[in-house]
């Protein structure tokens, strides 16, 4: 049986670990065997850090609405437990990017928020 030589296949995946470590700095995206080894962490890095991306803005989120909601003379918690109980149900999301964007709108949100709480 001829002998089958697998150059080609080498070639094809270097040139791929090098074309995905082209940012990295020095040897990591110019030496095969380190670029291996950065490119390995460098997912595993962005698999742990798109969980984390997610924890990291609904904190930031919360940290809008609930400055937002204090201009208005109401507090995170009272805000939330009072939109709950009017039926307004527009997410953290939607509600950091209206406190921001339009905050008539969301006076409007703490109104209906503050008549629907128990006086």
């Amino acid at each position: 049986m001829a002998r089958v030589k697998g150059g080609t296949t080498t070639r094809r995946r270097h040139k791929a670990v090098l074309k995905a470590t082209r940012g990295h700095r020095a040897a990591r995206s110019r030496r095969y065997r380190v670029a291996r080894e950065s490119l390995i962490h460098a997912l595993a890095y962005s698999t742990a850090h798109r969980r984390l991306k997610k924890r990291t803005n609904r904190s930031l989120q919360i940290v809008r609405i609930n400055a937002a909601a204090r201009a208005s003379g109401i507090n995170y918690a009272n805000l939330i437990h009072g939109m709950s109980l009017a039926g307004i149900e527009l997410d953290r999301k939607s509600l950091a990017e209206l406190a921001i964007r339009e905050p008539e709108g969301f006076s409007e949100v703490v109104k209906l928020a503050q008549t629907a709480l128990p006086a």
